[in-house]
């Protein structure tokens, strides 16, 4: 992956916040993190986004939520969901609804590397 890409995490978890941009600085991209799907918006990190991690589960404003509200702003962002409730149903849900993926907290840092190639490709 490339230096110019931009990775945004969006999780109310602020281990998860701390945790997943060393990880991405170590496979090569650059991440900015939010708090909320409020913060997120908000920002200019919409507009620039390569992909973007987001959580099921948040106050306020949910993944799924932001999700919809992304398209309908027409900003495409490739979206990784990441969850800690193991809901099948729901995970199946939201890759039907074009999510790239829906990874199951604790992930292996494998599984996230591999859905971020497949988010942004040979970006």
């Amino acid at each position: 992956m490339k230096e110019q890409l931009l990775i945004s995490v969006v999780d109310d978890d602020q281990s998860v916040r701390e945790s997943l941009p060393e990880l991405l600085k170590e496979l090569g991209v650059d991440a900015r993190t939010f708090s909320s799907a409020g913060e997120f918006l908000a920002s200019d990190a919409c507009l620039h986004s390569s992909c973007l991690i987001l959580d099921v589960s948040m106050p306020a404003m949910s993944g799924p939520e932001l999700f919809r509200e992304l398209r309908r702003r027409n900003l495409n962002i490739p979206v990784v969901f990441i969850t800690a409730r193991k809901d099948e149903v729901v995970r199946s849900r939201l890759l039907d609804d074009g999510a790239v993926d829906c990874l199951f907290k604790p992930f292996s840092d494998t599984a996230l590397l591999q859905a971020l190639i497949e988010a942004i490709g040979d970006k």
